[in-house]
């Protein structure tokens, strides 16, 4: 049988697993059994995923991440080396809390940096850049960008991940902020505290 994505011969890979196309599943890293990965992702060194992990396509894992059991990824979501996820908020040894997974999305296109602690039962925002060794303990905005223990929102991202700044000298109506890109031409603008895309390529 020809397989269409790569595994690594030190890798381990559970019976009932969906690889898609193209991805790439490197060194001494386990995928359990009842997850699925989309088309296209790259999953680096020392990198567990499950069981029962679902993973959209074109994303990149970095070495030594574990993603637990009720962890959902969107497409085209990075995830920096270390980066930690939980699945149970007030974990004890000696107390199955198997039944108690609360479960943490990942939307499309968002980042997590190096060393950062997604604490679980919260839904990171399409686009949203988590700074390196952020604790995130609650939802996150689209597009948003949040640092610190406990992460706090300092500023919007573009799509294309570059810190968005306020162009002044395009102000709209009263109470509207114009967000422009340095680095490609998407625009945005802050109406009421409302993020809203004006031009995205």
């Amino acid at each position: 049988m020809n397989k269409n994505y790569f595994i690594h011969e030190s890798s381990f890979v559970d019976d009932n697993v969906e690889i898609g196309q193209d991805t790439m599943i490197w060194h001494f890293s386990h995928i359990l059994s009842g997850s699925r990965i989309g088309k296209q992702c790259i999953v680096g060194q020392n990198v567990m995923i499950g069981p029962d992990v679902i993973i959209g396509n074109k994303c990149k894992f970095q070495n030594n991440i574990s993603i637990y059991k009720g962890v959902t990824i969107e497409d085209e979501v990075f995830c920096g080396p270390s980066c930690v996820f939980t699945n149970v908020y007030n974990p004890r040894a000696f107390i199955d809390r198997r039944n108690e997974f609360a479960p943490t999305v990942v939307k499309r296109g968002a980042t997590i940096g190096a060393n950062a602690t997604i604490i679980c039962g919260i839904t990171i925002g399409k686009y949203a850049m988590i700074a390196a060794g952020a604790v995130v303990k609650q939802d996150v905005p689209d597009y948003a960008i949040v640092t610190g223990v406990p992460a706090k929102q300092v500023g919007w991202a573009c799509k294309c991940g570059v810190t968005l700044k306020t162009n002044a000298a395009r102000k709209k109506a009263k109470g509207d902020s114009m967000l422009a890109c340095s680095y490609c031409s998407n625009e945005y603008v802050l109406r009421n505290g409302q993020f809203i895309v004006l031009k995205e390529e």
